[in-house]
């Protein structure tokens, strides 16, 4: 990996659910400063890559794969921790792919900045933003959550906002006051997961 490259913690060359609509190749990206309880991608919270996949390998196969793919989408981890993201994402739309984000809205100026590149972002809601300290162990966490809310919805970008429902973590209330506070900001487009139990 050279200085400044995109740390990868993982790859996936095929997925038909990280881009609505859109078959598209999944690049994971190293580190996440938040510790979600139900984080079932855990071991990609360590910003040091464990891993020898390379970004320079990715971009070669991913030229293989023009007219075979629709997009490629940034996952984690958290891709806004990296400086690099932006450049990658240069890359990926040179090749001729859509870019896609998922982000937990951690750095709202980072995802600014990286916006003007992105066709669709899903952006994870962990929870009633005055509850985000419980739920990433991370103080001061929702009111970036709610920056990067407001950020994605000023954009003007396709995006989903999703919530994994840990019912050891959110009530049936803290749901409900989502499904009302986040269309009282402007959002349209708000899904529910459930939660995967973590094993690890």
């Amino acid at each position: 990996m050279t200085k400044g490259e995109l740390r990868i913690g993982g790859f996936v060359p095929f997925s038909a659910t990280d881009y609505p609509d859109h078959l598209s190749a999944v690049v994971f990206c190293q580190g996440c400063p938040w510790r979600c309880g139900y984080c079932h991608n855990v071991h990609l919270q360590p910003a040091t890559n464990a891993t020898e996949l390379t970004w320079s390998s990715i971009l070669t196969f991913l030229e293989h794969r023009r007219g075979l793919l629709d997009a490629v989408v940034f996952s984690g981890g958290e891709p806004t921790l990296q400086h690099a993201l932006a450049g990658a994402m240069h890359a990926v739309k040179a090749l001729g792919f859509k870019v896609g984000l998922h982000t937990a809205g951690i750095y709202p100026q980072r995802l600014a900045e990286v916006l003007p590149l992105v066709d669709w972002v899903g952006l994870d809601i962990k929870a009633p933003f005055h509850l985000y300290d419980s739920v990433t162990r991370a103080p001061g966490s929702g009111a970036r959550a709610r920056r990067s809310a407001e950020i994605v919805l000023e954009s003007g970008v396709a995006y989903e906002f999703r919530t994994t429902v840990d019912r050891s973590v959110l009530g049936t209330e803290d749901v409900a006051q989502l499904s009302m506070e986040l269309p009282r900001m402007g959002a349209t487009r708000y899904v529910l997961q459930a939660c995967r139990a973590n094993t690890a």
